[in-house]
């Protein structure tokens, strides 16, 4: 026989009304049972400031009598403890029926008295009861079931605390194309920066993304990124050619040849300023920069002026360091 379209689970929608109303009956047993735990055990042992003892017998502290009294009844310290705090959080007029103990124990957690007693009262907007989750929001705890986006993240990254469960919780969500297109740049960025902590994947990401042109030019466009790829550049060479020096048999042979090559790249970079700057300033002609591009052509002529100087300085002396202000002058600092 076909399943009736309104039923829930295995029963008639009927059925299942007549089941919670039963189960509201015994929630309710079950509501007044914990108070009742809670009252006695809060007149044994009435709630004092922290670090109290009882003056009659320093012996029995609050902690060994709930105890006691936990294991002659067959229930759990913690539970006794948890009972009694809600017993003293809501007195029997403030307690509300139709209320599980469970709710009114999340909203106990509300430290003003009034406004403790008056959240019970206000049931959440569209409900005709309380729920646990419902009280877990009013108190602003983590909720079981989540329904929102806010909760959804706070319920991951939970679920995520552990290093091995978030790694591979981030490696599945960055496969997916539509959630890493939600991303912002900065935090991509701010991604990536993470990931190239280690060297070698920041070689290798480095690597693949200067071989996309587009990239590249961006990234030359970074007056700093250029100079450490000049500089890189620069160390490189300065490697190799200590390592020529000090393995290959015919070094001696063609250092004057490597003097020769080190003048004609010298010259040729004097020659190719001087014509680029041939062709640029009598562009200038009749034209008035902006505040802006002549601060910009002025730091770059002092660039170019320092560099100018570092050069004369090479030729004549043969010292090629630089020093330090030269240094961050050219990085853009």
């Amino acid at each position: 026989m076909p399943e009736e379209i309104d039923n829930v689970g295995k029963v008639s929608q009927s059925r299942y009304e007549q089941i919670v109303a039963e189960l509201r009956d015994v929630v309710e047993q079950q509501t007044r049972g914990q108070f009742t735990i809670g009252d006695r055990a809060l007149e044994i042992e009435p709630m004092r400031d922290s670090g109290g003892h009882n003056d009659v017998d320093p012996e029995w502290s609050v902690t060994a009598v709930l105890t006691r009294l936990a294991e002659d009844i067959g229930l759990k310290f913690s539970t006794v403890k948890a009972a009694r705090w809600t017993s003293s959080r809501w007195p029997v007029d403030r307690r509300r029926k139709g209320v599980s103990h469970t709710v009114h124990r999340v909203l106990a957690h509300i430290e003003i008295e009034e406004e403790r007693f008056a959240s019970i009262l206000s049931l959440p907007e569209g409900k005709a009861r309380w729920t646990v989750d419902d009280a877990r929001r009013r108190v602003g705890n983590r909720v079981e079931t989540p329904v929102t986006s806010k909760e959804k993240i706070t319920a991951i990254h939970t679920l995520a605390q552990d290093d091995q469960v978030a790694a591979a919780v981030t490696s599945d969500f960055l496969k997916r194309p539509e959630v890493t297109a939600k991303v912002t740049q900065v935090d991509k960025a701010r991604v990536v920066d993470e990931f190239t902590r280690d060297e070698q994947v920041a070689t290798s990401a480095a690597t693949n993304l200067l071989r996309r042109p587009d990239v590249a030019f961006k990234a030359m466009s970074d007056d700093t990124a250029r100079f450490q790829v000049n500089h890189a550049q620069a160390e490189r060479g300065r490697q190799a050619r200590h390592q020529f020096e000090d393995t290959s048999p015919v070094a001696p042979a063609v250092r004057h040849i490597d003097r020769t090559v080190e003048f004609l790249d010298l010259v040729t970079a004097c020659h190719s300023f001087v014509a680029a700057a041939g062709r640029a300033v009598p562009g200038l002609r009749d034209r008035t920069l902006g505040e802006d591009e002549r601060t910009i052509v002025h730091e770059n002529v002092a660039k170019v002026r320092a560099t100018l100087d570092w050069i004369e300085t090479a030729v004549d002396t043969g010292k090629v360091d630089m020093d330090d202000e030269l240094a961050r002058m050219l990085k853009g600092e």
